[in-house]
């Protein structure tokens, strides 16, 4: 070729390579637009096809959906459907298909069973309605068929008995659990209520205090009130002049700005002689320095 262009046409080397050249450049941009078709057109094909994929999946999904919510209403109802059957029974001894029989869930009868396996006892058919898987409407149809034996109808005895407390006077500043739990109207749970917040207090010097403790109200305190005396001996007092912030920041009657203040004034304006100069810092009420005052020390 290159040969025939050059005898013919006179082409040199360098202008055969340029023809060439040209040729190819024409022959690929010709093509580039059938290939750009070609190639987007199958991605767009191929995108068309997926999306159609995934609605198929979304409408299968619903399609069971629907599907599994009816079968389980099927279900339901024909359990809604189960035909009743009465017959004479004593409820502690029988099976929880025999109270599936009355119409019963499973669920419902196994709760009943399980309450007679773990101890619970039906004493006569009244008894009935403290189980509330049972409704109202149940225990009308069921109360005629209970037949509970004389032999278990007898009266329930309490698992344990109380032991009647002797009035006592009781140190309240002093006293441990043990001590506080002889008070009548105290219990071992209140009697540690008392300690933790006597703890946090550093001692109670009047009885009023007692209602600052959780669960102490009106008639709980005058049932108390007379077991107990104060010692106010055994009030912990803190040196106001020396305490620090982690000394005061658990007691009750204060807040973490009121301490801090406290701590800056001695800071700034040197010990405090009285109760009279706590007056002195701003953030303190009159009513907040009295009832701290039993506790502090000059």
């Amino acid at each position: 070729m290159e040969k025939w262009l050059s005898n013919n046409f006179g082409f040199s080397k360098r202008e055969y390579n340029g023809l060439l050249y040209l040729v190819i450049i024409i022959v690929v941009v010709t093509f580039i637009p059938y290939i750009y078709q070609f190639y987007f057109h199958t991605k767009s094909i191929n995108e068309i096809a997926e999306k159609l994929a995934v609605q198929k999946l979304v409408l299968v999904d619903r399609y069971n959906k629907k599907k599994y919510s009816n079968t389980r209403n099927e279900i339901e109802n024909s359990t809604a459907k189960r035909t009743v059957h009465y017959f004479e029974f004593n409820p502690n001894t029988i099976t929880e298909k025999e109270w599936q029989q009355f119409g019963l869930s499973y669920k419902q009868a196994m709760s009943i069973v399980n309450y007679v396996k773990k101890g619970g006892k039906f004493y006569k058919p009244e008894d009935l309605k403290r189980m509330y898987t049972i409704s109202p409407e149940k225990y009308e149809a069921l109360l005629p068929y209970v037949a509970i034996p004389k032999t278990e109808q007898v009266d329930k005895k309490p698992a344990f008995a109380y032991t009647k407390k002797e009035a006592v006077i009781v140190e309240i500043n002093t006293a441990d659990t043990l001590e506080l739990d002889k008070i009548k109207g105290v219990g071992a749970a209140f009697a540690r209520r008392i300690v933790k917040y006597r703890e946090r207090l550093g001692g109670f010097y009047n009885k009023e205090q007692l209602f600052e403790v959780f669960g102490v109200d009106t008639p709980k305190f005058n049932e108390i009130k007379d077991q107990i005396k104060i010692d106010m001996a055994g009030i912990a007092k803190l040196n106001i002049n020396t305490v620090e912030f982690d000394d005061l920041k658990r007691h009750p009657y204060l807040t973490f700005k009121q301490m801090n203040a406290i701590i800056q004034y001695r800071k700034q304006h040197g010990p405090y002689k009285s109760i009279a100069d706590l007056g002195k810092v701003l953030i303190l009420k009159p009513e907040t320095i009295q009832k701290i005052a039993p506790y502090l020390s000059f």
